[in-house]
């Protein structure tokens, strides 16, 4: 794995045309730059969503609950390909099939993401990956709603869930 001052990232316009190419921690401080980010929602049979709670270690929102799965596109790599990657990468999970939901820009003073967003049913095992992840949960969506705004969740994932319930795509 590269680190963060010499990965390169696709710099993109809000349509997600490709324009430039920028190392992760520029793009990581200039909002100006959007770069592309892919989600996959993880449901079980139950329609429960599964969580995954950020390593301590993290520099964004270290010890927060957040988006199944989340994770950068690498250059030429299609939405696709990356969302199937980060799911093996984060949680040891393959073979599950993917259904694209929608596009969203996600911006803060920090960064601008052009987030594409997947969700699946996969009832197997699970084997995070422990230096990026502490702890992996089913939640039910009463739960996530009742605490949406307590500062338990990531702010990318508040924004993912409340574009969710705003479609209700499960």
């Amino acid at each position: 794995m590269t680190s963060e001052h010499t990965e390169k990232l696709e710099i993109v316009d809000s349509e997600g045309k490709v324009i430039g190419l920028a190392e992760r921690a520029e793009l990581h401080r200039d909002p100006s730059l959007i770069h592309r980010v892919v989600h996959v929602l993880i449901f079980n049979r139950k329609g429960e969503l599964l969580l995954q709670k950020r390593s301590r270690q993290k520099d964004v929102a270290p010890g927060k609950w957040d988006t199944s799965v989340g994770g950068h596109v690498a250059p030429g790599e299609g939405v696709d390909d990356a969302a199937q990657r980060e799911m093996d990468e984060e949680l040891g999970i393959s073979g599950c099939e993917l259904r694209y939901l929608y596009r969203y820009l996600f911006s803060n003073r920090r960064e601008s993401e052009l987030v594409d967003t997947f969700s699946c049913i996969y009832e197997g095992k699970i084997d995070f990956n422990k230096d990026e992840i502490d702890e992996v949960a089913f939640w039910g969506i009463e739960a996530i709603i009742k605490n949406l705004g307590s500062a338990i969740f990531s702010a990318h994932f508040e924004k993912e869930i409340r574009t969710y319930l705003a479609g209700d795509r499960r």
